[in-house]
């Protein structure tokens, strides 16, 4: 999605930001992050805010609107949605202000345990009773087994670095797929996202394994979902051949797929 400045908004959706904020003392626009056609940063006499819109005639403002219903059940480390804004054919959401930097993921990070934190805090969280999201039948197009993907957790779903902040903890942030699943899936998305930072598929199982959820599932289960979503990249990265990061999220999906199919066969014999 592209980014519009904060300045370049129309008139009436800068309002119905102010009516929420008062005027911005100073603000900067955010330029991380793809799901949002604008992000700013916002300080005013009331306090900081993070400011993020889509136009409501996209077809991604459905996403906008899931996060806003799924924050109030949402664990305490996840920016608090202040207020939900319509103005000038934008949709507008203000959150807390978490001033963190996005999660580095690489081998010997500090940041790996405060995201096993994060996760840990999250599969304690109870799954709001709220239209949700099913990992079913999400995966269902990638897999003749969905229904080994059921489970009564919420879900994250999207574990890349930049939904990820870090200050003195890990902040589960842009929850645009809130999902319900298994407690195991948030860690197995993760999984490929660390051999994308540079781990090996073993590495990486071991950093979800610290999960006591991913840890307790049967390897032909995570091979199952392993397949799925390599599956599934490689149908986003076929779509859209240019895309080098897309190209690099099939590849680490298909090494993670391999070393866990063979896993699951060792596990058998």
């Amino acid at each position: 999605m592209s980014r519009l400045a904060w300045h370049d908004l129309p008139a009436d959706a800068r309002t119905a930001v102010h009516e929420h904020t008062g005027p911005f003392l100073t603000s900067a626009d955010v330029t991380t992050g793809a799901n949002s056609g604008v992000a700013v940063k916002a300080y005013t006499s009331a306090g900081p805010v993070f400011i993020k819109g889509i136009p409501t005639d996209h077809r991604q403002v459905k996403t906008q609107r899931r996060e806003a219903a799924v924050n109030p059940y949402l664990p305490p480390s996840a920016p608090k949605l202040l207020w939900h804004a319509q103005g000038g054919g934008w949709d507008l959401l203000g959150f807390e202000l978490i001033e963190g930097s996005i999660a580095d993921f690489s081998p010997g990070s500090p940041d790996l345990p405060l995201v096993v934190a994060a996760l840990t805090e999250l599969a304690a969280t109870t799954c709001p009773a709220i239209p949700l999201l099913s990992l079913v039948d999400r995966y269902a197009p990638y897999t003749d087994a969905p229904d080994l993907f059921a489970g009564d957790a919420l879900l994250h779903t999207d574990m890349a670095p930049h939904n990820v902040l870090i200050d003195s903890s890990a902040h589960l942030i842009d929850w645009a797929w809130p999902t319900k699943g298994p407690a195991w899936a948030d860690p197995a998305v993760w999984v490929v996202r660390l051999i994308d930072a540079g781990h090996t598929p073993e590495q990486a199982d071991q950093w979800a394994a610290r999960l006591p959820a991913f840890k307790a599932t049967s390897p032909l289960v995570l091979a199952a979902f392993a397949e799925a979503n390599a599956r599934q990249w490689d149908e986003v990265q076929t779509q859209d051949p240019r895309s080098v990061w897309k190209r690099r999220m099939a590849a680490a999906a298909a090494a993670w797929r391999d070393y866990q199919s063979g896993r699951s066969v060792r596990s058998t014999t």
